[in-house]
């Protein structure tokens, strides 16, 4: 006896050709942006180490000057080139954004995968934990990880780390409670395996996209909040050019009129934090079926 399957109605047809619409739209702008973010990455590298510190010199016959052909983004009260402060800015947020986001999900993965797999104790103490971090302010758990941490580079970078870990360590602790109940895994449970070897042979790799994307959705965030903790007066000394020191800085002169200390590197970070924000949703689209579908 042979069944008959109905032919999908023209609403249903337009339904499912809009979702592969989305879906393509969405790795179309994924893969735009990732050739942007590695573009822009790699041409910020290059500005940074051609520029050299010649603009990094006082020069006090040029202070103050508006953006022009010689200066484009202008130069600040010392007469130093904000171009070039801005491009090392950048470069340095960058880098400390990166290492504090790659920090920050190594230990999401560790702690969701532990909380997920070594027993009802180790999971009570894990999300315990998370729940006490994610009921701290924001801003306050910062400043108090910094400053605890000394301040500079190595304080930014443990206090974005440690602030920011929580939401991906739910979403790979919940992935992998989902993946305990597959077969082959219970195969593997009653053939007396340890649960670490469990883990890392069967939950670990499945667990690689949410780690991915979880960590470039990251990033933009972790530029961010280094940024405002610098800008604070809590991250970086300011003898280091970082976005968040010309942004404190120029606060000082910007009501007098010098608006290209400010506008200008805060444009330029907005633009840069988009940019991998984009990067970021666009890969979400294409590795969780349910967002490309909303």
């Amino acid at each position: 006896m042979t069944t008959v399957t109905a032919a999908p109605t023209p609403s249903q047809r337009l339904y499912h050709l809009a979702g592969r619409l989305r879906l393509l739209d969405g790795r179309g702008r994924a893969a735009w942006a990732l050739c942007l973010c590695l573009a822009y990455f790699a041409a910020l590298t290059a500005a940074s180490r051609l520029m050299g510190d010649t603009g990094l010199t006082t020069d006090f016959l040029h202070k103050k000057l508006p953006p022009c052909l010689e200066y484009p983004f202008g130069t600040d009260w010392l007469g130093r080139d904000m171009l070039v402060r801005t491009v090392k800015g950048l470069t340095r947020s960058l880098g400390i954004g990166l290492l504090a986001a790659t920090v920050s999900s190594v230990v999401s993965a560790v702690l969701g995968t532990l909380s997920a797999t070594m027993g009802k104790r180790t999971d009570a103490v894990v999300t315990t934990l998370i729940d006490l971090v994610m009921a701290t302010p924001h801003l306050v758990l910062l400043i108090l990880v910094s400053f605890a941490c000394g301040g500079g580079a190595t304080g930014v970078i443990i206090a974005v780390a440690v602030s920011h870990w929580t939401r991906l360590a739910r979403i790979i602790r919940a992935e992998i409670l989902q993946l305990k109940q597959a077969e082959y895994v219970m195969v593997s449970r009653r053939l007396g395996r340890s649960p670490w070897w469990i883990a890392r042979r069967h939950m670990l790799p499945h667990i690689v996209p949410q780690f991915t994307i979880g960590l470039i959705l990251l990033f933009p965030h972790a530029i961010l909040h280094a940024a405002g903790l610098t800008f604070l007066g809590f991250g970086l000394s300011p003898h280091n050019p970082s976005i968040g020191i010309l942004l404190s800085e120029s606060m000082r002169h910007i009501s007098t009129g010098y608006w290209w200390l400010a506008i200008l590197p805060g444009l330029s970070l907005l633009v840069t934090v988009k940019l991998f924000d984009v990067l970021g949703n666009g890969l979400r689209v294409i590795t969780d079926p349910k967002t490309s579908q909303e």
